[in-house]
């Protein structure tokens, strides 16, 4: 089996070392020893920094990632949390699209002023609710005075 030093793991990954160090002090990844000063890692750690990067790009935290690893090389990842996952991301996804077609009104709006628009006064109240931020779902309807 190969080893690779933490340089080789840096340069085809295109991760920093000292991100690499972090990962290792976290649990998510083992050196196997060193040469000299730098550290040694299997060829397999190419493959599990691949998982951690698709984890972090689904939006799992670092320690819910070291949770699916767990002591063993294969992850194991817990369906019902997968669900959950992509469920906050089709929240996320209906609030960042809620708030494009709310530029692109604003940029197009045919309202001298911007406050003059009854449907960027609703993006406004929106954001006002907080419901344009990450934990909410954009509700744009009118308020009823609006209406």
């Amino acid at each position: 089996m190969s080893e690779l030093d933490i340089s080789q793991v840096a340069r085809q990954t295109g991760l920093r070392a000292s991100t690499l160090r972090y990962y290792e002090e976290r649990g998510l990844i083992t050196a196997v020893g060193r040469r000299g000063l730098k550290r040694l890692f299997e060829e397999q750690v190419i493959e599990r920094l691949a998982m951690i990067a698709l984890g972090q790009a689904a939006g799992f935290t670092l320690d819910e990632i070291a949770a699916m690893f767990g002591d063993s090389d294969q992850p194991r990842i817990e369906r019902d949390r997968l669900l959950e996952k992509a469920d906050e991301l089709d929240q996320s996804i209906r609030r960042l699209t809620a708030m494009r077609d709310g530029l692109r009104h604003a940029a197009d709006c045919p309202h001298p002023r911007h406050m003059d628009c009854p449907k960027f006064q609703r993006i406004v109240n929106a954001a006002a609710r907080g419901a344009l931020t990450r934990s909410r779902t954009p509700n744009l309807t009118p308020h009823p005075k609006q209406r």
